[in-house]
């Protein structure tokens, strides 16, 4: 999983870029971010919504190209493939926490 934190790596997201796996180990966590959308994607994605605090406040599964959503009072956005958030089982108020690997 991979972070965007700055408007030019989260204008362009997932544009450009090979497919994600379709395990939830892959992803991009857009921050801050309370909406995405699917435009010019091949494929659906699995949208997860969390609070300032990395609270997890709602998710949306198999969200198919040409699609927006968003969640209202969202700080950060997680995009999967579809089907990663059934990996997590996310379940709303449990916290998550961004942690870079050291390679």
């Amino acid at each position: 999983m991979w972070r965007a934190d700055r408007w030019w790596q989260r204008l362009r997201g997932l544009l450009g870029r090979r497919p994600l796996a379709g395990d939830a180990a892959e992803g991009l966590w857009l921050s801050p971010c309370n909406s995405v959308h699917t435009f010019w994607m091949a494929y659906p994605l699995d949208v997860l919504f969390l609070g300032r605090d990395g609270e997890v406040l709602g998710w949306r599964e198999d969200l198919s190209p040409w699609r927006t959503c968003g969640q209202r009072g969202a700080y950060a956005t997680v995009e999967l493939r579809a089907g990663g958030l059934s990996r997590i089982a996310p379940v709303r108020g449990e916290v998550l926490q961004w942690q870079p690997i050291e390679t």
